[in-house]
């Protein structure tokens, strides 16, 4: 793992940080305030704090984690790539997309991922290791300063969300993934203060992980990747439904929306001829119906192409009568709007390719 963080301490934790060091306590919130509050984690920025101190102070606590290899842009620069590399050398990726009403940065939880999906690209290149937390927040301060520095075309603007579906399943690095929320969403000096309600956590269905985040006290939208309403599919589609059933997903997904009263976004890649039948929609909706009411959204996401696969993206009339039918069957379905894919920015493509 990388060398401890400010961003991954809380704020107690930060104030005997800076003390061990030989610092008055109130530096903690000196740095926190630079790091979260203005976007910076250069301390020789930091006017405020003594230059005989700053380097001390930056090498045990501000560490450079994450740097930029590249940027790849598309959809005129409002969809940007930025490949990281972290200090050990891991590699990573995140997507910024800038629409007329929000900002949305989409983050990575672990460097690859072990869930192994076969549509997947992420999935297929294996897990190399999970993030820190601090790892994980800094993506989110670093696609802040971007909007707040006008780096996206459109000006100066302001990051609104903050979607956890990029590389990696975020509820397989748990405490991280929900320590990095609070960073995330923690007024400043001790977060970036995005609103909770503004984050979506994605998940395959670790069922176990999502009844331990209802018990959290968390406002953010929980996202399950279903891809198909019956096992017999999802075994192959998903691997990790041979551990946990469909059935057992959505009912932890049903413990959570009712716990916190937020609507559960149902994830679902149409693919051509395997999943995208009459039948797979009209039993999508009756079981969604039955298990979720009013409480499930289907995000309906046409397959983007990954290297090597045998797959293809459904033909829009088919994938029409599909939200149709879903829809009929009294449950919300819209089509996804895909940015990335001309990078390999959108859903399943992040392979962290080092171009």
């Amino acid at each position: 793992m990388p060398p401890r963080h400010l961003a991954d301490l809380s704020g107690e934790q930060r104030r005997a940080a800076v003390t061990e060091l030989g610092e008055k306590p109130f530096r903690a919130r000196q740095l926190a305030q630079h790091y979260f509050g203005r976007l910076t984690a250069d301390v020789q920025d930091m006017s405020d704090v003594p230059a005989a101190s700053r380097q001390l102070l930056a090498s045990e606590l501000l560490p450079t984690l994450l740097t930029a290899v590249h940027n790849l842009d598309t959809d005129e620069g409002e969809t940007r790539k930025t490949l990281w590399r972290a200090h050990d050398g891991t590699t990573l990726e995140s997507v910024l997309m800038r629409y007329p009403d929000r900002a949305t940065v989409c983050i990575s939880s672990q460097a690859g991922c072990g869930m192994a999906c076969p549509f997947c690209a992420t999935g297929q290149g294996g897990l190399q290791r999970n993030l820190s937390t601090a790892e994980i927040v800094d993506q989110v301060r670093q696609a802040a300063a971007m909007m707040r520095d006008g780096e996206v075309p459109g000006g100066p603007g302001r990051l609104s969300n903050v979607v956890f579906m990029g590389m990696g399943e975020p509820l397989a690095n748990y405490r991280r993934v929900i320590d990095a929320v609070h960073r995330i969403c923690d007024p400043a000096p001790d977060g970036l203060g995005l609103s909770q309600r503004s984050v979506t956590i994605s998940t395959v269905g670790l069922a176990p992980a999502i009844r331990k985040m209802t018990q959290e006290g968390l406002q953010v939208t929980l996202a399950v990747s279903l891809h198909t309403p019956d096992d017999e599919l999802r075994d192959t589609l998903v691997p990790v439904n041979n551990r946990w059933k469909v059935e057992e997903v959505l009912e932890a997904a049903r413990g959570y929306a009712e716990h916190t009263g937020r609507r559960v976004s149902i994830e679902y890649a149409l693919i051509r001829d395997m999943n995208d039948h009459p039948w797979r929609a009209d039993l999508l909706g009756k079981l969604l119906h039955k298990q979720l009411g009013r409480f499930a959204h289907v995000n309906v996401i046409p397959l983007n192409p990954t290297p090597g696969s045998k797959w293809d993206a459904s033909p829009k009339p088919v994938e029409r009568e599909f939200v149709r039918r879903v829809q009929e069957a009294g449950v919300s379905c819209t089509v996804r709007d895909t940015r990335g894919q001309e990078i390999a920015a959108a859903c399943g493509q992040l392979a962290a390719e080092n171009l």
